[in-house]
């Protein structure tokens, strides 16, 4: 393992595109150095880590991988750990998510919404952990306000990412008080780029107390506040929804 890093690190799945890459922003420009997870978005990754190089030389690291590999989740913190020589914090974010009616449904797509809904988050984890004990660092997972109030025709989604939810309480409680374990639940912060399953945008947002929808650095800055200025609060899941779970 390499001689101890200087600043804190962060290992963020799903870190080259959308929400994770903004997380990944975020948490950079606060101080902390990244390892930046992705499993097909190879281009897009190593353009991120570049423009992070050049504000902060050797901040990043890229390391690829399949999540739904579990024997591959404990070489990818090695690698960090032969990197930076440290794991301060794991931002479980990578997701797949789409429709699985019901009589539709197959043990396929079952296998892969909870491969990287569920299994992956708890089994990298869990690989984790020693270094994060050692750390006394933090994870926070990226579920969603469809854990508890489920999206139609998501089945499959829904149910992985409540798995998720009670992953979150439960580790906050086993890796106590070592680690903190807390999660972050977005409501509408960035549409699918088809404009589905949300073709009621206009609707949902009236439903919403504040009246609109929220942005990636929302999450971002939640994510940032649990892992930064949060030290007693473990086993939470943050809503970032603009109220939407209040309405009926």
């Amino acid at each position: 393992m390499s001689p101890r890093h200087e600043r804190p690190v962060v290992l963020i799945t799903g870190a080259g595109k959308r929400v994770g890459a903004v997380i990944a922003r975020t948490l950079h420009a606060a101080g902390y150095d990244l390892a930046l997870h992705y499993r097909h978005s190879a281009a897009d990754t190593e353009l991120l880590a570049s423009s992070l190089e050049r504000q902060r030389a050797g901040s990043t690291h890229t390391v690829q991988g399949e999540l739904a590999d579990i024997g591959a989740l404990s070489v990818m913190v090695q690698r960090i750990l032969d990197r930076f020589g440290r794991l301060d914090a794991l931002v479980n974010n990578a997701s797949a998510f789409y429709p699985t009616p019901v009589g539709t449904a197959t043990p396929a797509q079952w296998n892969e919404l909870f491969a990287s809904n569920a299994q992956a988050p708890f089994f990298l984890s869990q690989a984790a952990t020693p270094a994060l004990r050692e750390a006394h660092g933090a994870i926070v997972n990226l579920v969603d306000i469809y854990a508890e109030r489920p999206l139609a025709n998501h089945p499959l989604y829904c149910m992985a990412k409540a798995a998720l939810a009670a992953m979150t309480r439960s580790l906050a409680l086993d890796l106590g008080p070592d680690v903190r374990v807390n999660g972050v639940a977005p409501g509408a912060v960035m549409w699918p780029s088809d404009g589905k399953p949300y073709d009621d945008q206009q609707a949902m947002l009236a439903r919403t107390p504040l009246q609109r929808a929220g942005s990636p650095e929302d999450v971002a800055g939640a994510v940032l506040w649990l892992l930064r200025d949060a030290p007693f609060v473990t086993g939470q899941i943050i809503r970032v929804d603009g109220g939407r779970t209040l309405s009926v």
